[in-house]
């Protein structure tokens, strides 16, 4: 596709992509092409028996998925035609992935960030989990899961040992953080439940089912007692036939 059409199909396809701009797309295009993981797509020629038809060449990709891309480019690239003839305007550029995006593709999506990524940066990479393995997307879920539990974590420390009294007001956005924290944390163990299921159940990867939320120790003055008492409580019922 080119430009103008990734930036429509990104931002329909991607709500976390509303706001992508030209100012970020195109100088992203271009580093993805100096790098060589995007090319461009330059149509032949049209021949005698082409020309009439509208035709235009492009290589074969040897998959489904290719042969899809490439049908789409030849149709961008008939749509742009006129504008390559009329008065000198400067057609749209088509861009294809490479083999070398597609390797650059998959190490972006499964290298863990530097930095706890936020929410959408998880989501973005969770909309493209049919890509990972088994086991990866199990390790992105799960290094999503301890995120949450710190920022759940976190926020009860903030209601239950404020730096200055709160209002009702502040902490009423405190408890609303907490239980959009719990209702993701809730969903994340779902997902996780589901892809541990899909697995064998002699991998390595798949360990000992997360702690539900509700069994999670508050924290408190107290907290460091209660999480040793659950660590007790779960050892025993492990042990037990």
């Amino acid at each position: 596709m080119h430009g103008y059409d990734l930036r429509k199909r990104l931002r329909g396809d991607f709500g976390l992509l509303s706001s992508l701009s030209f100012g970020s797309l195109y100088p992203a295009l271009a580093r993805l092409e100096a790098a060589g993981a995007v090319h461009e797509l330059l149509p032949e020629r049209p021949t005698a028996n082409t020309a009439s038809a509208g035709a235009w060449a492009f290589p074969h990709a040897g998959s489904i998925a290719g042969e899809r891309a490439a049908f789409r480019a030849r149709l961008a690239s008939r749509r742009a035609a006129p504008a390559r003839s009329a008065g000198g305007t400067r057609g749209r550029r088509v861009y294809e992935l490479t083999a070398r995006g597609d390797e650059v593709f998959h190490r972006l999506l499964e290298t863990e960030e530097p930095k706890p990524e936020d929410g959408r940066g998880f989501a973005l990479r969770w909309a493209f989990a049919r890509h990972l393995s088994p086991q990866a997307r199990l390790r992105l879920l799960q290094r999503r899961r301890a995120q949450l539990v710190a920022v759940r974590e976190g926020s009860r420390r903030a209601a239950d040992s404020p730096l200055r009294p709160l209002d009702r007001y502040e902490r009423s956005l405190i408890e609303h953080a907490i239980e959009v924290t719990e209702h993701d944390l809730t969903w994340i163990d779902r997902l996780i439940e589901s892809e541990q299921a899909t697995q064998p159940a002699s991998s390595s990867l798949v360990g000992t089912p997360p702690v539900p939320v509700a069994e999670v120790p508050p924290a408190g003055p107290n907290a460091s007692v209660a999480r040793a008492a659950a660590a007790r409580e779960f050892a025993r019922e492990r042990s037990e036939p």
